[in-house]
């Protein structure tokens, strides 16, 4: 059987203001060529569909155009992200599942998988998980308050419907931070922090006894060790400079009757690359890559001793599509960094809050003001949690 797995579209999405609209649909366009030419028996995506709840309509439109075309093809296996609404993706679910489009959305539809016959005879039950939040989930899954404990619990659903299934494989899709032995996961600076409602990460172990796991959340494409094959598609196209040097691609899974999976990554097309140079800006002015950066993405790192007049004005006439500039004086960590932005400041909510106690007392936050200060970020952030 062979399954291609993808996750962390994030439609409707911008790239420093600049619509990624054009560059998803050739993305989608490509995968459609691809499932034709490797004969592929199933797709999955494993969450971030869409790169906010409330998605807009070009979006959407796109989301409906790959579905499809995809299901034209093949069945094709959903789970949403925590960028997702789990309502809004999984609406007409059952209607949808008569056409070859499975939604798996919600906690109910954990026990509910799908059966993929492969060309080879090969038989899978696919099972989906949704981006659990502890604090929503914790309670309908009888789970403690921590990202472990409330995967623990679906697996345990999983688990439980696999074992009578004989010789069938199983794979599963979901979408979470997961973290193997001794092999920290590479995160990006693009991704949505999950610590809200506890530890915001999962260890591997949790996702024992299946031959698969399609994880979606890092947009790296990478392998996490642990009882089961796990690995991340990462996103088909770039949402940050920290995603520079990724290769980006989907993942081929070849799921024969028994043993383990065989998996290649297939690069995705890479429309406008992401370049940096560091320097000064009249060096970056007169670059010797000046003619070969044109047109990449560009974040120009200045190290000019004090900051220049107009430096984005004058580099937009050298080079067509500068992003981000950032400013190293060697004093100071540069500017488009995980946590800062261009100007140097924290983009992380508690870091920014911890830095405005800071400025206001003139006294780093102590031990009671952070945990005051984590509690309210992950009180908001609970809030914000997609329905």
């Amino acid at each position: 059987m062979r399954v291609l797995h993808t996750s962390d579209w994030h439609l409707g999405r911008s790239f420093h203001g600049h619509s990624l609209m054009a560059e998803q649909r050739a993305f989608v366009e490509w995968l459609l060529e691809l499932v034709d030419e490797r004969a592929v028996d199933a797709v999955v995506v494993a969450g971030d569909v869409y790169d906010r709840a409330v998605p807009p309509v070009d979006a959407v439109a796109l989301w409906e155009f790959a579905l499809t075309s995809l299901s034209r093809r093949c069945p094709v296996v959903v789970t949403s992200g925590n960028h997702d609404s789990p309502t809004r993706l999984g609406f007409a679910r059952a209607l949808l599942d008569r056409s070859g489009i499975h939604l798996r959305t919600s906690i109910a539809a954990i026990a509910d998988p799908v059966h993929v016959t492969g060309r080879d005879g090969t038989e899978a039950f696919l099972y989906g998980i949704p981006y659990l939040e502890p604090d929503l989930h914790r309670g309908d899954l009888s789970a403690e308050r921590s990202h472990e404990s409330v995967l623990d619990a679906a697996m345990r659903i999983v688990r439980a419907d696999v074992a009578p299934r004989g010789d069938a494989r199983s794979i599963v899709i979901a979408h979470a931070f997961v973290t193997g032995a001794g092999t920290p996961s590479s995160v990006s600076d693009s991704e949505r922090d999950l610590r809200v409602g506890g530890i915001g990460d999962a260890p591997a172990h949790v996702f024992a006894g299946v031959d698969y796991v399609a994880l979606g959340h890092l947009h790296g494409a990478q392998e996490v060790r642990g009882p089961s094959a796990l690995h991340y598609s990462g996103s088909p196209l770039p949402f940050s400079f920290s995603e520079e040097k990724h290769v980006k691609s989907v993942t081929i899974v070849d799921l024969p009757a028994a043993g383990p999976p065989s998996l290649e990554r297939i690069p995705a097309p890479v429309p406008r690359p992401l370049t940096t140079l560091r320097g000064t800006l009249e060096e970056l002015l007169e670059h010797p890559r000046r003619d070969e950066c044109r047109d990449h993405w560009l974040r120009a790192v200045l190290t000019d001793p004090r900051r220049p007049d107009n430096p984005l004005g004058r580099l937009r006439t050298r080079y067509d599509f500068v992003a981000e500039i950032g400013f190293d004086r060697g004093d100071t960590a540069p500017a488009g960094g995980a946590s800062t932005n261009e100007s140097g400041a924290p983009t992380d909510p508690l870091a920014l809050a911890e830095a405005f106690v800071h400025h206001v007392t003139e006294t780093p936050a102590g031990d009671p003001e952070r945990r005051a200060l984590r509690d309210a970020v992950e009180a908001v952030r609970a809030r914000q949690v997609p329905a």
